[in-house]
């Protein structure tokens, strides 16, 4: 596991003191059952209840000899209790006290990244509603294109994020199951009421149908969807990593008064954290691929999908709240530099503006073909020279038969590129009293 970047909540739900609890829980819950249906004397499970506790380091100790955590757990479990242990794991198979307490942990850290994302959402919304009208160029390739604004480019980073709260909400809805159907699903040794029973103690839906264990497409789903939200918080720290470069510097993470850039170069302020988001997004969309592996499984059940998830699933949920709680402090602390766009989309002069003459030729009658090389050739003398682009459409010939020099002067307009921003705003439901998900 990745305890280095666990924080308290999600790392208490991996510990194993946790696993083993949630596991006499589920035990207990099915001693209840079996009482319910006069499988248990009212007595024997009183004592059990009473009773059943378990030490770690014993666990440890019993499990060199027999080689399986569960046989280790019960044996240790069933000293505290006495005679009455007998009852204990009536029926089942180790994995229906596995799997559906390993559903039960994936729902409570699933319920901690979902809360991660509609802060992150909030906070999204409020910097792209505070920043709407900040203009800077938008990039194709890399490459200067047309005027944008930096509240566009972080309500584009809201909806995504939206988007990924959504797959998390239905990925936390589909391993919402538990199973306790006995060693081939065939409730043969345990009656399926005790399944609906715990299930239903636990929040938990019972599998309609189940082998020895739950299906792991359910897991797939649940850890391609970390994979998807720490490949888009990837996509947001690599756009900040590439804004932070010394020729860009139109935003910039915070530097804390005692932090070092370089042990070498003073000078330096690096987009380490951004760095660091995008290095543990590559581990997440490795147990992604790890997840998938897992779903074929031989006959009713083979083993070769515990030992992973035992790694896995800890550290991609681990992983993913990291990232999310880092990012959220990235966006809350970040450095934004609206002179710096300013000054990076007038760049070039008024090149950004060529489309808008291109179609405004057009519109007059120029033909399309005759319309872009009346442009272009313009551009590329202010792109090789340096020259104003205005200027030079002002003194084209070909431009001037068909744009006046008022024509011309107005197609050099930002407000041009604006006109629709409050709309997208609208649609995406942000607005100055709210930035939350829009209905």
């Amino acid at each position: 596991m990745i305890k280095r970047y666990a924080l308290p909540e999600m790392s208490k739900i991996w510990s194993e003191a946790n696993k083993f609890r949630k596991w006499l829980q589920v035990e207990l819950l099915v001693c209840e059952a079996l009482k319910e249906l006069g499988q248990i004397p009212a007595r024997a499970l009183a004592r059990i209840k009473e009773r059943a506790e378990f030490d770690l380091e014993r666990i440890a100790k019993v499990e060199e000899k027999t080689k399986h955590d569960m046989v280790a757990f019960l044996e240790v479990v069933s000293r505290t209790i006495g005679p009455e242990a007998r009852y204990l794991h009536l029926g089942l198979t180790s994995y229906d006290i596995e799997d559906t307490a390993l559903a039960f942990r994936m729902v409570e850290a699933a319920d901690i990244i979902i809360d991660d994302l509609k802060r992150l959402i909030t906070l999204l919304g409020e910097k792209a509603m505070e920043h709407k009208k900040t203009l800077m160029v938008g990039r194709t390739h890399g490459v200067h294109a047309e005027p944008i604004t930096f509240g566009l480019k972080l309500a584009g980073w809201m909806e995504e994020t939206r988007r990924n709260l959504a797959r998390m909400e239905s990925a936390r809805a589909n391993i919402s199951y538990g199973k306790v159907s006995g060693a081939v699903g065939t409730y043969a040794t345990v009656d399926p009421r005790v399944e609906d029973y715990v299930c239903r103690k636990l929040g938990l839906k019972s599998a309609g149908i189940s082998t020895q264990i739950l299906q792991r497409d359910r897991h797939a789903e649940y850890l391609t969807t970390l994979a998807i939200i720490a490949s888009s918080l990837d996509k947001f720290a690599i756009e900040i990593r590439n804004l932070q470069r010394t020729e860009i510097l139109e935003v910039e993470e915070y530097f804390f008064e005692a932090q070092k850039g370089s042990s070498a170069m003073p000078h330096k302020r690096n987009p380490v954290t951004c760095e660091r988001i995008s290095g543990l997004a590559r581990v997440v969309r490795s147990n992604a691929l790890a997840s998938l592996e897992n779903v074929g499984l031989w006959g009713e059940r083979d083993i070769s999908h515990s030992s992973v998830e035992r790694v896995i699933i800890p550290d991609s949920t681990i992983l993913v709240d990291y990232m999310l709680k880092t990012f959220i402090d990235i966006m809350d602390n970040l450095i934004i530099y609206p002179e710096s766009m300013r000054k990076n989309l007038e760049r070039t002069k008024g090149l950004v503006f060529s489309q808008k003459l291109l179609l405004e030729l057009v519109r007059k009658g120029a033909l399309r073909d005759e319309a872009y090389k009346i442009v272009q050739r313009n551009a590329m003398v202010a792109r090789q020279e340096g020259r104003d682009f205005k200027e030079l459409m002002l003194s084209d010939s070909g431009a001037r038969d068909f744009l006046s020099e008022s024509q011309i002067e107005d197609c050099f307009d930002y407000g041009y590129y604006l006109r629709h921003v409050d709309k997208i705003f609208s649609r995406l439901g942000i607005d100055d009293s709210t930035s939350s998900p829009s209905s």
